[in-house]
């Protein structure tokens, strides 16, 4: 109950806070968001691309783990993964909070689950990761980029929804219930993913065993 009423608090609060903040009403977020999506990068700091690319990287990490028991749920994950994708924690959290423990796997993996479930996955979205991180270092203005969170809310509200998706990880009983499903899980393991955001996740898709199909 203690995990349920965090994730609880998260989402109603996030939800409230971007109604009160209406970045859909700004000029700049249109300007922006068209040059995300066209990929006219060349005139945006690259912090806010690289961010807007991770805002994917981590959808995919969450549906790593969040497919393999999507059979054992009452709804099905593709409509919260899908929605992640644009809205972040607005639309993960709701599949977050009312999922059921499940620590079993059973059945075949079809070729999306077997897709999600390797290790060359797990590399790539690490790769691209590092990648896009470096990218942002290396071509982008920090200081431009705090100024642009404090007072652009399109980049103030994708900064704060990348650092929830982050924090609710190890909140959500997803990496329990994966680790367990892979007999692996242990209290050191599970703190070793969870206390380094982002690539804590990254490096258990990475390094964790396939999970066993039944015939």
């Amino acid at each position: 109950m203690g995990r349920q009423a965090v994730l609880w608090g998260i989402w109603i609060s996030f939800v409230a806070y971007t109604l009160w903040l209406a970045p859909l009403d700004r000029t700049y977020t249109w300007y922006i968001g068209h040059k995300l999506m066209t990929l006219q990068w060349g005139d945006l700091n690259a912090y806010i691309p690289a961010l807007f690319s991770l805002m994917g990287v981590l959808p995919m990490v969450y549906a790593c783990l969040m497919f393999a028991d999507g059979r054992m749920q009452k709804f099905r994950a593709w409509t919260y993964f899908a929605g992640s994708n644009f809205t972040g924690v607005i639309c993960l959290l709701p599949y977050l909070l009312f999922r059921r423990r499940n620590q079993s796997f059973d059945g075949k993996k079809d070729p999306w689950l077997q897709l999600l479930d390797s290790r060359s996955t797990g590399i790539t979205l690490l790769v691209s990761a590092i990648a896009l991180i470096g990218y942002a270092v290396i071509a982008g203005n920090w200081g431009d980029y705090v100024q642009q969170f404090q007072t652009q809310p399109f980049v103030h509200l994708i900064s704060l929804d990348f650092c929830l998706m982050c924090l609710i990880f190890p909140i959500t009983p997803l990496l329990d219930d994966d680790m367990a499903r892979r007999n692996i899980y242990s209290p050191w393991r599970f703190w070793a993913v969870a206390l380094f955001p982002l690539f804590g996740p990254l490096t258990y898709l990475c390094l964790r065993p396939p999970l066993e199909a039944s015939q």
